[in-house]
């Protein structure tokens, strides 16, 4: 036991240099490799999500954007809408003005004619009463004419 005992010493013994290696080896791997490359993508992964980040609030801004020139477009649109119902509104005004224009000018046009039928009518009596009196004249004188034509004649 003791020859055992011994030789596992003489490999502890033996393996000290080799542990010190392994250590060293670890500590070598830590700074050189390990720190750089956990730092790295630390900085990777920072990076990828400030990028993520960063689209998130462009795509956010980006809607922003959209929605304001959506609301403009409508404003837009409205304000396009109510020109035109303006535009209407003042055609129908002027066509009821044009027709209300026509419609005076109509009835004093009516009222002129019924005026000239008017005096037209006064001069055709007027004519006829003139007329009427002349024939009645005619009449009487050649109704009378033959009687006192007769008279003298007949009375002989």
């Amino acid at each position: 036991m003791d020859e055992t005992l011994r030789q596992l010493g003489g490999l502890l013994l033996g393996s000290i240099p080799t542990v010190i290696m392994l250590v060293l080896l670890y500590a070598i791997y830590t700074v050189v490799l390990h720190k750089p490359l956990a730092r790295v993508l630390a900085e990777r992964r920072a990076k990828t999500e400030g990028a993520i980040e960063k689209a998130r609030a462009d795509v956010a801004a980006a809607e922003a954007r959209t929605a304001e020139y959506e609301q403009r477009l409508r404003e837009a649109r409205i304000a396009v809408f109510r020109n035109l119902e303006a535009r209407r509104q003042a055609a129908i005004q002027a066509r009821a003005a044009a027709l209300a224009t026509a419609r005076s000018r109509s009835h004093q046009q009516v009222e002129e004619a019924r005026a000239a039928i008017e005096q037209d009518k006064i001069a055709a009596q007027e004519g006829l009463q003139s007329e009427s009196v002349r024939l009645a004249t005619e009449i009487l004188h050649r109704v009378l004419r033959p009687v006192s034509a007769q008279s003298p004649a007949g009375g002989a």
